[in-house]
């Protein structure tokens, strides 16, 4: 009985304040309930801004001391080793939403709403986790010529003070053309699986490519062209119905009559090309035109060139 008077008798102590050692804010205002648990009679109070997201903040013992003073929280530091570490988590801006952004503003400035854009050395800024963080493009210096640009690119949102970088980089405006579908070698003739759609600069178009499958499809090419490449004109001819070095059957048509004889080609032709044809009898050069598989039409106006001797040779070897 006498023990559990003197207990009645004893006053009341409430329990002391406990120090946070790390606290993970997610907001962008410090709290007193960010360095201490159990307060008891002691109010929540606001003490200041947050770091920036991906920030920390260090508080040492004697300023931790004077919180407590301060705000009646029941807590002394033990020594001056004691101290709260305050952590502000951030995630990186999506690069993709900075490239939506830009893509946005650059097809305002005359790039094509399907433009490829290419950043330079791009930093993405830390945002809340929380945050509803959104970027904007601003000051935008775009020249159509080269594709290159400038500009400032802000992040603003709930919890954070606003980000400004400057930016830079280059748009190519994009068109969807005729491309090879694989590697695709010289004296190809195109089919409809040698050739796909696929994304192609703008820029080729000065290169004068192909801009349907039907100005490709049918004809042979004069140079390879590597997987995804579009196709220039100058690299398409009609396939070769006259092959280099084969007999031909030559046509000549004059005054009602028509004579027929065998030559030889000195250079591969597709139909409605001229081409040069050696007469073996005459040893003549004639200027003739492809009209099918091994046959060409000789012009009556067409006047026959006599070689020389090693000009002669030198057509036969080739």
């Amino acid at each position: 009985m006498r023990a559990l008077l003197l207990f009645l008798l004893m006053p009341f102590c409430a329990n002391a304040a406990i120090l946070r050692p790390i606290t993970e804010l997610h907001g962008p205002v410090i709290r007193l309930s960010d360095l201490f648990d159990e307060l008891g009679s002691a109010v929540d109070r606001p003490l200041g801004t947050a770091p920036p997201p991906g920030g920390r903040l260090v508080v040492e013992a004697a300023q931790l001391g004077a919180i407590a003073r301060q705000f009646s929280v029941d807590w002394k530091p033990a020594s001056n080793a004691d101290r709260t570490v305050l952590e502000r988590p951030g995630r990186p801006l999506p690069r993709e939403a900075a490239l939506a952004a830009l893509r946005d503003a650059l097809a305002a400035a005359g790039a094509g709403s399907d433009c490829e854009v290419a950043l330079g050395a791009f930093a993405a800024p830390l945002v809340p986790v929380e945050s509803d963080a959104a970027p904007l493009v601003s000051q935008l210096v775009y020249d159509t010529e080269s594709g290159k640009f400038t500009a400032v690119l802000s992040v603003a949102g709930s919890g954070m003070d606003p980000v400004h970088l400057r930016i830079a980089g280059r748009a190519d405006a994009m068109l969807m053309l005729p491309v090879a579908a694989g590697r695709l070698a010289v004296g190809t003739v195109l089919q409809v699986q040698d050739i796909r759609m696929g994304r192609v600069r703008a820029i080729a178009l000065r290169n004068d490519v192909a801009e349907k499958p039907g100005e490709a499809l049918g004809k042979e090419l004069r140079h390879p062209v590597q997987p995804g490449q579009p196709l220039r004109r100058a690299d398409l001819a009609p396939p070769a119905l006259v092959l280099k070095g084969r007999n031909v059957q030559m046509t000549l048509e004059t005054s009602g009559l028509t004579l027929i004889g065998q030559g030889q080609a000195m250079e591969s032709g597709g139909f409605g090309e001229h081409v040069k044809v050696l007469n073996p009898t005459s040893r003549a050069m004639l200027d003739a035109e492809v009209t099918g598989v091994g046959q060409v039409r000789v012009s009556p106006d067409s006047a026959p060139v006599l070689p020389s001797r090693n000009a002669f040779a030198s057509a036969a070897e080739r």
